[in-house]
């Protein structure tokens, strides 16, 4: 890869330059209207605008992502963390547009956006897991029984999520 696209802002932008950077690999980086001088975006080799300041409009809009980083010629897209690095229609869109998704497949991303699925999917393996259950808990009086039962402490974690509302 010759230059690469960083969908992202701010430490996590600057560690994937840093690192493109000893590899000899180019990168872009993106901006809402008020990040327009971010550090991330005076240290890119190359700096575009994907909308104003709600995230929604700018660091989200995979449509307009793709389209600039198809327009800006860049062999790669690197999500970073949170955004759209756990959307994997994201992650197809980049695909099908010819682009290198730099991170899971698509396939990885929809399993794993399940954590029921996904570890489902790890028992496969026989990776050793803590105690839990397999399915949803929708009463809390069934969540305070099988807590008791794990034993303390405990962690409760919902199924699906991601996106870095957290």
């Amino acid at each position: 890869m010759k230059k690469i696209l960083i969908a992202n802002r701010g430490e996590i932008a600057l560690r994937i330059m840093r690192t493109a950077r000893r590899l000899g690999i180019a990168t872009v980086a993106i901006y809402s209207e008020v990040d327009r001088h971010a550090r991330h975006v005076r240290m890119a080799d190359e700096a575009v605008c994907v909308g104003p300041a709600p995230s929604a409009q700018s660091y989200l809009n995979a449509a307009k992502i793709i389209e600039e980083a198809r327009r800006l010629k860049v062999d790669g897209i690197h999500p970073g963390y949170g955004f759209l690095s756990e959307n994997a229609d994201f992650a197809r869109a980049v695909r099908k547009a010819g682009i290198r998704f730099i991170g899971p497949s698509a396939e990885s991303i929809q399993l794993m956006g399940s954590k029921l699925a996904a570890k489902e999917a790890v028992q496969l393996y026989d990776i050793p897991m803590v105690p839990g259950v397999e399915r949803a808990i929708d009463d809390p009086k069934e969540a305070i029984r099988i807590a008791q039962t794990i034993g303390f402490p405990v962690l409760i974690k919902a199924s699906a999520g991601g996106g870095g509302k957290g």
